[in-house]
C-alpha cells in the first residue's frame, strides 16, 4: 500500500484502538495528530508515536464542544499542516454502556451516547471539510460497532447513536467525491486487546464469531490504512464490517 505523508487527526487515540492506529498510520509517513479528552493520555500516545520515529502532536479537547473543535482543528494546521486524514474514533465503548430495555432509560441516559457518537462526528467532519477539498483529496472514516447494523437488544440507543455516523458517511460520500474525498465506515464486532484475546472469558466470547477468535486492534488499523492509501482511493459510502463473520448481512 502507498501513503502519502499526509496529515491524519484521530480522535480517542490516547489509548487502545485510537493509539493503535495512530502509531500504524505514522509508520506509513503520516502525521499524527491525536486528539483524547484526558490530555496526559494524548501526550503519551503523541510520545509514543515519537518515540517510534514519527510525527506526533497532542490535541486534547472535548470534541462535543464545537468551539474546542475549531480549536484542535486550527492548532493541528498550524502545527502539522492542512487535516486530509480524519478518523472519527472517539466514542462510548460498547462495553462501558449500560444495558437496558429501552423502555426502561429516559433522555438522561441517552445524552452521553448522542453527544459524543453522533455530535462529536459531525463537529470534526464538519471542521475539516474546508481543509480537504482546498488539498483536492481526503479520507474520512468513521469507527462503529455492528450493532449499528444488525441491532442489539438492551443497547437501542447506543446502536442508533452509532448508526448515524454510517449514515453520515454514506450521504458524504455523494457530496464529496468530486472534491476527491472519500468516507467510509468501520463497523467493529468485539475488538480486543492482543494480550486479552487468549484469557478464558474472551475465549468464551470468541465461540460466537465463525473464526473462533476475537479481532484486535491491529486487525482494524490494517482496515484503516489501505482506506487511507491510494488503493483503497476507490472506495468510498460504505460500512465495511470488520467483525470476525458474526453477522454477514
Amino acid at each position: 500500500m502507498t501513503v502519502a505523508p499526509r496529515v491524519a487527526l484521530i480522535t480517542g487515540a490516547g489509548q487502545g484502538l485510537g493509539a493503535t492506529v495512530a502509531l500504524r498510520l505514522a509508520g506509513e509517513g503520516v502525521a499524527i495528530a491525536v486528539n483524547d479528552l484526558v490530555p496526559e493520555r494524548a501526550e503519551k500516545s503523541a510520545a509514543a508515536v515519537v518515540a517510534a520515529g514519527g510525527r506526533a502532536v497532542a490535541v486534547p479537547g472535548d470534541i462535543t464542544d464545537p468551539a474546542t473543535v475549531t480549536r484542535i482543528v486550527d492548532d493541528v494546521r498550524d502545527r502539522l499542516g492542512p487535516i486530509a486524514i480524519l478518523i472519527n474514533n472517539a466514542g462510548i465503548p460498547a462495553g462501558g454502556v449500560t444495558l437496558a430495555p429501552f423502555a426502561d432509560t429516559s433522555p438522561a441516559d441517552w445524552e452521553a451516547m448522542i453527544g459524543l457518537n453522533i455530535y462529536g462526528v459531525l463537529h470534526c467532519t464538519h471542521a475539516v471539510i474546508g481543509q480537504m477539498t482546498e488539498l483536492g483529496w481526503g479520507r474520512i472514516i468513521t469507527v462503529t460497532s455492528d450493532s449499528a447494523r444488525t441491532g442489539e437488544a438492551r443497547m437501542a440507543v447506543y446502536a442508533a447513536s452509532k448508526a448515524a455516523g454510517a449514515s453520515l458517511m454514506r450521504s458524504l460520500s455523494k457530496e464529496l467525491g468530486r472534491d476527491g474525498i472519500t468516507c467510509n465506515t468501520l463497523s467493529l464486532g468485539t475488538i480486543v486487546p492482543a494480550e486479552l484475546a487468549g484469557t478464558e472469558r474472551m475465549l468464551a466470547h470468541a465461540k460466537r464469531y465463525p473464526l473462533r477468535r476475537l479481532g484486535t486492534y491491529d486487525n482494524v488499523a490494517s482496515a484503516v490504512a489501505w482506506l487511507v492509501s491510494d488503493d483503497g482511493g476507490w472506495t468510498t459510502g460504505q460500512t465495511i464490517p470488520i467483525n470476525g463473520g458474526y453477522s454477514t448481512s
